[in-house]
């Protein structure tokens, strides 16, 4: 006890001697509050018109976090601090994705993606989504988002009419939200008469093509869209003339606006992952591969044989046809269709199919990650897709494929920006940015860097096309760099920091 009252005491002068200390005193004088001002801008009623990028689809679905963390949502945000009203967004039942139309699920391929099940690479998260499309929701609505829409889907008719969305006339996304079944996408958004407007429209008009791996049209010189099928590019004419049919509506009342252009979608991680060179094979099995293909080399051979000197068939051609594996890494083996049909020429080869190993110019879809090594006959362990069965065109984006999506952006981003011009309105290039976080990547403030690698960069989420939350916040920040420059706003952005980079980890 004694010990006690002496351990007390002790505390006592300790404590007592401390608080004879001169306290600390931090002289910093406090931040001066920023007056944030919208500049010439009136931020007063901002929509944001756009597909699924601007809407918050995110990891393979729409949900209510990806929308929360749309780059609208967060350039709203910014708004407020200057003079910007609310936001108002159709959300999703829920943050699983998917939806049912009368109780029955549609949307296949459409709930958020995930690592949780284990498997080396994302797969749709188990359950069936809470969103019934019938249940049509109250507008309006400043977020005008709507996946898949392609540019000329914005203005079309009908595009929202929910007895269309069973047979694929419509978009169940804005059937959800349309004000009628015959509204357009535009109408809906001019009729809130903006002050302020976001216009990111264009990607999907090549994206299907790019995407299928070049399956779809490239309808350039077709000026009817009512004729294109849902993986074809869009004709660059059609696209100046929807686009500034947009425009027009946007404005009409002296709004003010950002429009964004259309990136390299071939740039992004759904193309960049999966490397040419993906299958390793010991020296034995790629022995017995070769063997296998020396029948169809033997024919290449034969037929350049017969055609050297016509002009028809090169000795060039005939190498980048010969199938030829090694110990160790490997090109897979491709169809490609743009080599030349030599049973067209020569019936004696009718036989011979368009194979070729792949390259590093080209490009293969993300979804080889589950394709790629899998058997096509299970019974036929050597059926392997990628060696002894060639991948079909939807697997491989190649260079020709490639040639006719960097045509058409390079002529719809031509076309936005004299339209950013001529209507005075800010203009993100997004092309180029895109390529800076593929080149060096975005530095962040605790020294982190946001890159372009797929699901560790932080940029892009799990369906290597759309942006992660931290990747919208880089586009939103763009975008705000480009209104304070146009109208005289100093807006602050957004810290990427507060967003993560990818919803499931």
């Amino acid at each position: 006890m004694k010990k006690l009252f002496a351990l007390l005491a002790f505390l006592g002068l300790f404590l007592a001697s401390c608080s004879d200390d001169d306290p600390i005193v931090d002289n910093t004088p406090p931040p001066e509050p920023v007056n944030y001002t919208s500049g010439s801008a009136d931020f007063s009623n901002y929509v944001a018109v756009g597909n699924s990028i601007t809407a918050g689809y995110s990891d393979g679905a729409l949900f209510i976090d990806g929308q929360t963390n749309s780059f609208p949502n967060m350039l709203a945000g910014n708004f407020a601090l200057a003079g910007g009203g609310d936001f108002t967004i159709p959300f999703m039942a829920d943050n699983l994705g998917g939806a049912t139309l009368g109780g029955n699920p549609i949307l296949g391929n459409r709930r958020i993606l995930s690592f949780a099940s284990g498997s080396p690479v994302p797969v749709e998260v188990s359950g069936q989504g809470a969103t019934e499309i019938s249940n049509t929701l109250t507008g309006p609505f400043n977020n005008m988002g709507v996946p898949g829409a392609k540019s000329f889907h914005l203005a079309a008719p009908g595009y929202g009419n929910i007895a269309g969305v069973a047979t694929g006339q419509a978009n169940p996304y804005y059937a959800r939200f349309a004000t009628s079944g015959s509204s357009t996408i535009i109408g809906d958004a001019v009729a809130q008469n903006p002050t302020f407007f976001t216009l990111w429209i264009g990607n999907n008009d090549v994206l299907g093509f790019a995407a299928s791996g070049g399956a779809g049209v490239d309808q350039t010189g077709n000026f009817d869209p009512a004729s294109y099928g849902g993986n074809d590019i869009t004709d660059p004419n059609v696209f100046a003339g929807v686009y500034d049919g947009l425009l027009q509506g946007l404005t009409a009342n002296g709004a003010d606006g950002v429009v964004v252009n259309i990136p390299d979608v071939s740039a992004l991680p759904y193309f960049t992952t999966v490397p040419y060179n993906a299958i390793p094979l010991d020296e034995a099995t790629a022995g017995v591969v070769n063997q296998a293909y020396l029948p169809y080399n033997g024919g290449i051979q034969q037929a350049l044989a017969a055609l050297d000197g016509t002009g028809l068939f090169t000795a060039e051609e005939a190498a980048r046809r010969t199938i030829n594996f090694s110990a160790g890494p490997n090109a897979v083996v491709i169809i490609d269709e743009d080599l030349t049909d030599l049973g067209a020429i020569n019936p004696a080869f009718a036989g011979l199919p368009k194979y070729r190993q792949a390259t590093p110019e080209d490009l293969l879809v993300l979804l080889n990650l589950t394709f790629l090594g899998t058997l096509a006959n299970p019974n036929d362990p050597t059926s392997i897709n990628g060696v002894a069965v060639p991948l079909d065109d939807q697997w491989v984006l190649t260079p020709e494929e490639q040639a006719s999506i960097n045509v058409a952006t390079t002529a719809y981003n031509q076309t936005i920006a004299a339209l950013a011009a001529q209507y005075d309105l800010a203009l993100v290039d997004v092309n180029t940015y895109q390529n800076v976080i593929a080149d060096v990547g975005a530095p962040l403030s605790d020294g982190s860097v946001v890159t372009d690698d797929f699901a560790t960069g932080g940029g892009f989420s799990l369906d290597g096309v759309h942006p992660a939350p931290r990747g919208s916040a880089l586009l939103a920040n763009a975008i705000v760099e480009a209104i304070n420059a146009k109208y005289g706003s100093n807006l602050p952005g957004v810290d990427p920091l507060d967003y993560t980079g990818l919803y499931v980890q």
